[in-house]
This record gives C-alpha cells, structure tokens and sequence, in this order.
C-alpha cells in the first residue's frame, strides 16, 4: 500500500507543489528520518498532500465570475479573457484530459462541426489540456480544428477553475483532469459550468442548453 501511495503522490503536478512551498519543506525533512520510520512517513506525505490538493481543488457554479486568463495557443496567438469579453464575444471553454484520444477526439470534433452555429451566436471555442505544443498541433491538423487549442503545460488553468482533480480508476485513485465545459458570458459570470461531462454528446446537449437548437 505505501508503495502504491508514495508513487501516486511522485505524480502529484508541480503547481500544486509550488502552492505548498512550505509544506513541502516540512514533508521533505521528514524523508530523511531513519529508514525505520520510512512506511509511516510515507503515510504521512499521503495524507498531507492529497488533503491539500483535494482543498484547493475549486468547484465553479452558474452564476460565478470566471477566473481571468492570459493564453497563449499552439501557434503562439494570445488569447486574454478580458479582451475577448470586451470584444462582445463569450466563451466555451473546455477541458479536456488528452490529444488525439477516441474520446477527446469525439468531443473535439464535434465542437468543430457545430462551429459555425456557435460562432453565429457570438461564442468563441477554446479548448485545453495539458498537451505540447506540437501534441496540439498534430490533433488539430489530423482532425481539422477550426478553433484554438491554448497551451497549459504547468496547470495553471485546470488550477484556476479546478479540473485538475481525484479522479478513480478500476480501483485506484489518482490526480488528473476532469473533462469540464465553462460557459463565461458577456459580463464575465458562467452561465454554464459543468465537471465529468461524457466525451460523446457533450456538444449537442450543452447547445440545447445554450438554446441554439430552439
């Protein structure tokens, strides 16, 4: 069991750990203890660190002010919230875990087939993920994106509205992101924030939310 949790824990991002500098200086002294304490300080570091990341991970409702971001795509274009929002556009933005995965895939294409409904109604579409630049490049020539994919290699968007979270897998638990949709309207409030939503479908059910197929 110590195993297991110490190597979850090696996996933990960065930007969680530069959050906790100073619990981090602690933990790290308690390493190097005598080895005979070595399962316990392993638990330890388990429990400080996942109690932390679990607290700081954000859940963002309707009606929210959506955190402000400055971001920069694969191809080097800038996108800044404000700027756009003052454009008298809105946004969709969303979250997903993978490049050029089936599910990703799914999801990612079909924003790009319901791209010229959104754009009529003033929506621009932003999606990320933790990818490379070239990852993001690739998936959007392969599947021929019509719109950006903004560049998060340190997290700090999943951080900033929480997808980066626990998340389980046949049994075992682990950080990672959870495919979320934010909807940031005009005034700069969510008019649509949604955690765990399914790959397939997702885009049909959030524009009959949205109320573009009325």
């Amino acid at each position: 069991m110590y195993r297991a949790d110490y190597k979850t824990i090696a996996n933990i991002p960065m930007f969680y750990a530069k959050s906790i500098r100073n619990k981090a200086i602690c933990i790290k002294r308690i390493l190097h203890r005598p080895s005979c304490l070595k399962p316990i300080r392993k638990a330890l570091i388990w429990v400080n660190f996942v109690g932390i990341s679990m607290a700081e991970a954000i859940t963002l409702q309707i009606g929210d002010k959506s955190p402000t971001f400055d971001a920069l795509d694969s191809k080097g274009e800038r996108y800044n919230l404000e700027e756009i929002l003052q454009s008298g556009q809105k946004v969709i933005l969303y979250f997903y875990p993978r490049d050029s995965t089936p599910g990703c895939t799914v999801q990612a294409c079909d924003f790009r087939d319901e791209m010229a409904s959104l754009s009529s109604q003033g929506y621009m579409v932003l999606g990320v993920s933790k990818d490379s630049e070239k990852s993001h490049e690739k998936f959007i020539t392969k599947q021929e994106l019509n719109f950006p994919l903004l560049m998060d290699e340190d997290g700090s968007l999943h951080e900033a509205f929480g997808t980066w979270r626990m998340k389980k897998n046949y049994g075992k638990e682990y950080m990672g992101c959870a495919r979320s949709t934010f909807v940031i309207g005009e005034d700069g409030r969510l008019t649509f924030a949604r955690y765990n939503v399914k790959a397939k479908g997702h885009v049909d059910m959030l524009t009959r939310e949205l109320g573009l197929n009325e």
